[in-house]
């Protein structure tokens, strides 16, 4: 049978496959349009399982944040090369990635590649459609949402794309006067990477080896002051890796938490932050 121009074009625009690849699936389904999309749907997961183990170094972090300021979404997706990652059907994918962790708010990547997709399958099958139409392996590496009712979210995303920060902030000031602030947070994040926000969230195994090693390395002093010494080096061990602790990115004098409460009162506080980075 005659396959039309105006079908590959109809096929292509809705599925983003190429126009061979759609005059193919036409032909191979007598020209059912439906039937088409199928046939192109299950070649694009055959391409994408072959292209499973190839290396992923390239991607974007990508960030959609509510309209009413109160909760942003960010997910980290991982492709092969960085022409890729500037595709619009790559950009088409980040976006319905947000749209999902908007709706579904997942707990992680790998719980939401296992929740249903809103036009059917599940978001892993939707990635591997995305492949086939690409040609590249493709990795949702990082998904996640933040909100704030008493405050506001907002985010920071680098100049390469490859490093995201969303953070949510409460405070009793308006949003265009917390959004710098944000802002700047979220720039901070991306640069000095902390480990949590307070002590209290960083893994308990990893405080005791340091303890252990400073320990170690103050055995022979006088044992009245190997413990304040041992606590002065946690101290600034904390500091490193301590959002609130840490030297402000704009004013290293001052720590994060005591800039943002110089900022916008003593009522203002991070409430949690998210960093994903390409790698």
């Amino acid at each position: 049978m005659t396959i039309s121009a105006s079908q590959v074009r109809e096929l292509r625009d809705q599925t983003g496959a190429g126009m061979m690849d759609c005059k193919e699936a036409l032909k191979e389904t007598g020209g059912d349009f439906d039937s088409a999309v199928d046939f192109l749907r299950k070649k694009g997961m055959k391409s994408a399982e072959k292209k499973a183990s190839r290396a992923t170094s390239e991607g974007r972090v990508y960030v959609t944040t509510d309209e009413d300021g109160k909760a942003a979404n960010l997910v980290s997706v991982n492709c092969e090369t960085d022409f890729v990652a500037r595709t619009p059907n790559f950009e088409a994918l980040l976006e319905a990635l947000c749209a999902h962790v908007a709706r579904e708010n997942p707990a992680d990547a790998e719980t939401m590649l296992e929740q249903a997709w809103a036009e059917g399958g599940t978001v892993a099958e939707a990635v591997k459609g995305t492949i086939g139409k690409l040609g590249e392996n493709i990795l949702l590496a990082g998904a996640g949402r933040l909100e704030c009712p008493g405050g506001w979210v907002g985010s920071y995303i680098h100049h390469d794309q490859k490093k995201g920060v969303i953070v949510a902030l409460q405070t009793s000031k308006g949003q265009e006067e917390a959004s710098e602030i944000i802002k700047h947070v979220g720039m901070h994040c991306a640069v000095y990477n902390p480990a949590g926000l307070n002590r209290d969230e960083i893994d308990g195994d990893t405080v005791a080896r340091e303890r252990a090693i400073y320990l170690d390395e103050v055995k022979d002093k006088p044992e009245n002051i190997q413990e304040k010494i041992v606590e002065g080096k946690l101290d600034k061990f904390f500091a490193g890796i301590c959002l609130n602790e840490q030297p402000w990115v704009m004013d290293d004098k001052s720590t994060t938490g005591a800039a943002i409460k110089a900022a916008l009162g003593d009522d203002a506080h991070i409430v949690s932050f998210l960093r994903f980075e390409i790698a």
